[in-house]
């Protein structure tokens, strides 16, 4: 993840961004039935992890990419996405160890403008972190963000950090990072877990070895490699992702760190 917008504790007792401080948060409860609150009250007594969408990505002709359904291995459920690119963020999410949940637009919030308009605006995504304090993020496209996603990030950025959460616009990885997860999240079911091979790779590659070498050590690569890139994605076993994955990668057991681009 990137452009992690800083908490400023101070600040987060007011919305110093020009609206009034009663941000509105509407979102769907457990029965399907739409609630509306004030923001504080539904950040912190509302699990908005899991609330359904509060919109839906519709289906647009012409593009190459549909909305569609990721299978988190985070909380073993699917997180709706909208395109290639918010995909692409849903699985970085996914892949974060500091991540215990991850839910699609569950919230919208509503606030007044100076000029007496009233915006709304549903972030793209929410987490929710180990430490118990929720992440909203919306997608910037492909790098760029637009001056209506800058203003708006603004009110988000003080929205969050008011109740003590994070807010994140999240640009595109790197090419390499992104090319190697997507392919390490195809195998990120427990399906490929493996079991007692799994801890035999775990002890093979107590020290490090060049991919290949670990995967021969440890018996048919058709039934290795699954397991290893499975201890890859979770982090039971590490390699560096910033670099392309090939037989000769230097895999070791142990997560030192994730690169999240």
């Amino acid at each position: 993840m990137s452009d992690e917008i800083p908490e400023d504790e101070e600040a987060a007792a007011e919305l110093s961004v020009g609206i009034d401080d009663r941000l509105e948060a509407r979102f769907i409860d457990h029965a399907g039935n739409e609630q509306r609150t004030l923001w504080p009250d539904a950040a912190r007594g509302v699990c908005l992890e899991d609330c359904g969408p509060v919109r839906r990505f519709p289906v647009r002709h012409g593009k190459r990419m549909a909305p569609g359904w990721w299978w988190s291995a985070t909380d073993g459920r699917l997180v709706h996405y909208a395109s290639g690119v918010m995909r692409t963020q849903v699985m970085l999410l996914d892949h974060d160890p500091r991540m215990v949940a991850i839910a699609c637009r569950p919230v919208e919030l509503t606030w007044r403008e100076p000029d007496g308009g009233r915006v709304r605006h549903a972030p793209h995504l929410m987490a929710r972190l180990t430490d118990g304090r929720g992440l909203l993020a919306d997608c910037a496209g492909h790098g760029d963000i637009s001056p209506r996603l800058a203003a708006r990030a603004a009110v988000m950025e003080a929205a969050a950090a008011a109740v003590g959460w994070q807010y994140q616009v999240l640009r595109p990885p790197d090419p390499v990072l992104a090319a190697n997860l997507r392919w390490l999240a195809g195998y990120r079911h427990p399906h490929y877990r493996g079991g007692e091979l799994a801890r035999r790779a775990a002890e093979a590659f107590r020290r490090p070895l060049p991919l290949i070498e670990g995967v021969r050590e440890l018996g048919d690569p058709v039934q290795v490699f699954p397991v290893v890139f499975h201890a890859l994605w979770h982090g039971e076993l590490s390699a560096p992702l910033e670099e392309p994955l090939h037989e000769r990668v230097t895999v070791t057991a142990g997560s030192p760190g994730r690169e999240q681009g």
